[in-house]
């Protein structure tokens, strides 16, 4: 059995023996964290520190002192988390309150870190739908009902872009639909409506994926992962509001099934797409979602999506894209972003990029033909013609930063959880 080692945050620096600017000191069995900034950087500081703990094999941690608060313990747990979850951290530094704050947290990250962390074989449409589905029911049974809708039953119902998309797996294409309903009312109407993109593995279909840039691609459905895990922390930490949640799931393969460059799709709110890139598969998915979402008439509509390696090459793996055609939406949502320690950054999205996804041969095309267009943006801009009232009920985020391909000082490798507190505010307020 590990030993368990205190954990003290001390702010004053570790003596010189332990090189400049070191963040952690042993002493007997005690780990002291050593950070002396403040705001943002303390936060991260404290996740570094954490970062170095799990890397040197230290699995017991308990924190002591009055020290920590609930956002220092949280910036730990974040950095001490690895895929293989085979860390102890005993929290008994908080009061009853925090301590039910930091739990929500943990529950919410974890659910949604661990299950983008699964392989295909075990996340797979069917299985990513019905873990979300009991995840949430769990939380709140008494008003959580749902419905998954799979293979075949996707085109008599309409879904025709995550069928299109998902026909070429063993493994049916579904949509989750669900509902958390607080109120008890059935006709209480939908204050936010989530639509996650849930593609459990993208090959890239007929336009295939490099070897390496395939290799993480279990992760594909970490949108979907991501509003359910904010629903959660939501549902967990009181929400009164009804919200409908629907994730569009699907594995893009290579089959003689599979749909292919040229094919047309005509969505239930009668806009046609024709496919120029399988690859750009994600987007064809939340089509359905949005259409279904917007059915409903919410108050808003969030989706959110690993959708464009445009967003990434513009943020890298640590801010979350934000688009939107309501400036005030999109200040909402950093600024939800910032109170939650989370990054977000909003890039460009007007109305004439909708104007640059022409196709010769329907409505609009699923990638942009031309050259030198902005990939995050014209991806947001067709996810826009399925969203009715786009220009002010709408948010778009690609999540550059849900996922890490490689450990660095903050993350592990593999699933970070970031965005969910983000959302799980928006839905809040």
């Amino acid at each position: 059995m590990t030993a368990v080692m205190d954990l003290v945050l001390c702010a004053k620096p570790a003596a010189a023996h332990w090189g400049d600017n070191a963040l952690i000191s042993f002493e007997a069995n005690q780990v002291n964290v050593h950070v002396t900034s403040q705001g943002a950087s303390r936060l991260q500081d404290i996740q570094k520190a954490a970062r170095k703990l799990d890397a040197q094999g230290l699995k017991h941690l308990s924190f002591i002192g009055d020290s920590w608060d609930v956002e220092a313990c949280w910036a730990f747990y974040q950095g001490y988390y690895n895929a293989k979850q085979d860390n102890q951290l005993e929290i008994v530094v908080l009061s009853d309150a925090d301590l039910a704050k930091f739990n929500a947290l943990k529950i919410a990250a974890d659910w949604t870190r661990k299950t983008i962390n699964l392989g295909p074989a075990a996340i797979y449409p069917q299985t990513l739908c019905e873990s979300a589905a009991k995840f949430l029911t769990e939380l709140a049974p008494e008003y959580v009902s749902h419905n998954i809708i799979s293979g075949e039953d996707l085109l008599s119902e309409g879904w025709v872009g995550t069928y299109q998309v998902g026909k070429g797996s063993s493994q049916a294409p579904a949509i989750l639909q669900l509902d958390y309903n607080p109120s008890g009312n059935p006709d209480e109407p939908v204050a936010i409506a989530l639509v996650g993109k849930g593609i459990t593995f993208d090959s890239g279909g007929y336009s295939i994926k490099p070897s390496d840039g395939m290799s993480i691609m279990k992760s594909d459905m970490g949108g979907a992962a991501t509003v359910t895990g904010g629903l959660g922390l939501a549902i967990a930490n009181g929400l009164n509001k009804r919200v409908k949640l629907f994730l569009c799931c699907a594995e893009n393969m290579v089959s003689g099934d599979a749909y292919k460059l040229g094919d047309v799709i005509t969505y239930k709110n009668g806009v046609t797409v024709e496919v120029l890139n399988t690859d750009a598969e994600g987007r064809l998915v939340l089509a359905d979602g949005l259409i279904a979402a917007s059915e409903l008439k919410p108050g808003k509509i969030i989706d959110a999506a690993t959708l464009t390696g445009a967003a990434k090459m513009a943020l890298g793996r640590d801010y979350n894209a934000v688009f939107g055609f309501d400036d005030d939406l999109v200040h909402q949502a950093l600024q939800a972003a910032k109170a939650e320690n989370e990054k977000a950054w909003a890039l460009p999205l007007e109305p004439f990029h909708k104007g640059q996804i022409g196709s010769s041969f329907a409505d609009i095309a699923n990638i942009s033909s031309g050259e030198g267009m902005a990939g995050a943006s014209t991806a947001a801009a067709f996810l826009a013609h399925f969203v009715e009232n786009a220009e002010q009920n709408w948010l778009h985020f690609d999540l550059s930063g849900s996922y890490q391909k490689s450990g660095n000082a903050l993350w592990a490798t593999g699933a970070k959880g970031h965005g969910i507190r983000t959302i799980s505010r928006l839905l809040s307020e």
